[in-house]
């Protein structure tokens, strides 16, 4: 095993200028991860002067098996922090050989609202913050759960310290220095309040990179959970009852709102969003219902409320940012399992486009 271990750690930077490019896309889940690697002539750091590349849709229900070739087009580089030296990590989007988006590219559309000028001028910021949950390979029951069985209940794990609180850490601080390794702007982590349960934020980061840095993090993680022999769950009520669901709240400001006079402009965009509630929520993630009971500091999904250091409405506003009367607010709506390309957007379009 040690000389597995020598030859996966293998330092190529002394004997060849090639460099392993790691190319990552989203399945046909919408959800699920996929990644193959290229050997490229030597190092890059710009998308797009990568190679598009394919692959097999028929094998990710991306595409019919007579007609099956799916194009990758390169986006986003980050640092590789599995293989290291030079090497890199690859988001991608899909697209047909024609050119055109796949159904499940939800990033083609975010581009262009995120390239319109009036979004533009605004320099939209984004903080996620993503909850999951790490799960016991073979039971798919919560890490340090009794098997079949439950802890005590909620109240010592949020935040926790010890043997009896916190289980799965060692995974979380991999994860964490990895995505700073690998250049995702990660900007912290805490254990949550369903032990089990852990939460990474991205951000303050511009624009479509917010997501790409996001989609990255996950990708890191499932990775790290891979070796660590757990799976990771972004389901957003993995366990039902008096437990707490698990959400990825989405922080966002503008300029027009970080500056003064800010708080008003913030009104306004919640307002806006109130009124597109439905179509919000219709593309927050799957099974939010599960999660958005109006218990477990959530709001109803059915209604839309905010209000300042809430957190059981739909948006809160901060007690800082009512205080100096601008700032950000956070959107409380997202599950966990939500496609940030899809969120960051919307809420950038509702706010920024749509003219009610």
């Amino acid at each position: 095993m040690s000389l597995l271990s020598d030859l996966i750690n293998l330092d190529l930077s002394d004997t060849t200028e090639k460099v392993i490019a790691e190319y990552i896309w989203i399945g046909g889940s919408g959800m699920d991860l996929r990644s193959k690697a290229k050997t490229l002539p030597g190092p890059v750091s710009d998308p797009s002067k990568l190679p598009k590349w394919n692959f097999d849709g028929s094998s990710t229900g991306q595409a019919p098996g007579e007609d099956s070739e799916v194009i990758i087009y390169p986006q986003a580089i980050f640092r590789d922090p599995f293989r290291r030296g030079k090497n890199i990590l690859v988001i991608c989007d899909a697209y047909t050989p024609a050119g055109q988006p796949i159904p499940t590219n939800k990033r083609h559309n975010a581009a262009k609202i995120f390239s319109h000028p009036d979004v533009v001028a605004e320099v939209p910021w984004y903080g996620i913050e993503q909850e999951y949950t790490l799960l016991q390979k073979d039971v798919k029951w919560p890490v340090g759960w009794p098997l079949g069985g439950f802890p005590g209940p909620q109240g010592p794990y949020y935040c926790g310290v010890g043997a009896d609180k916190a289980w799965g850490r060692d995974i979380v601080d991999a994860h964490y220095k990895a995505c700073l390794y690998a250049g995702v702007n990660i900007s912290g982590i805490n254990g949550e309040v369903m032990p089990g349960q852990w939460e990474f934020q991205v951000g303050p980061s511009v624009g479509i990179s917010a997501a790409d840095e996001l989609w990255a993090a996950r990708y890191i993680l499932e990775r790290i959970t891979e070796i660590a022999g757990v799976v990771l769950s972004l389901d957003p009520k993995p366990i039902q009852g008096d437990w707490n669901g698990a959400g990825a709240h989405t922080n966002y400001s503008t300029k027009s709102m970080r500056n003064d006079g800010g708080f008003e402009i913030i009104k306004k965009a919640i307002g806006k969003l109130g009124l597109r509630h439905k179509e919000h929520i219709a593309a927050y993630g799957e099974g939010n219902e599960r999660r958005l009971t109006g218990r477990h500091e959530t709001a109803d999904i059915n209604t839309f409320s905010w209000g300042v250091a809430n957190r059981g409405a739909s948006v809160r506003v901060g007690r800082d940012t009512e205080k100096e009367g601008k700032g950000y607010f956070e959107d409380r709506r997202p599950a966990s399992n939500m496609d940030p390309y899809v969120v960051t957007s919307m809420i950038a379009e509702t706010t920024l486009l749509w003219k009610p």
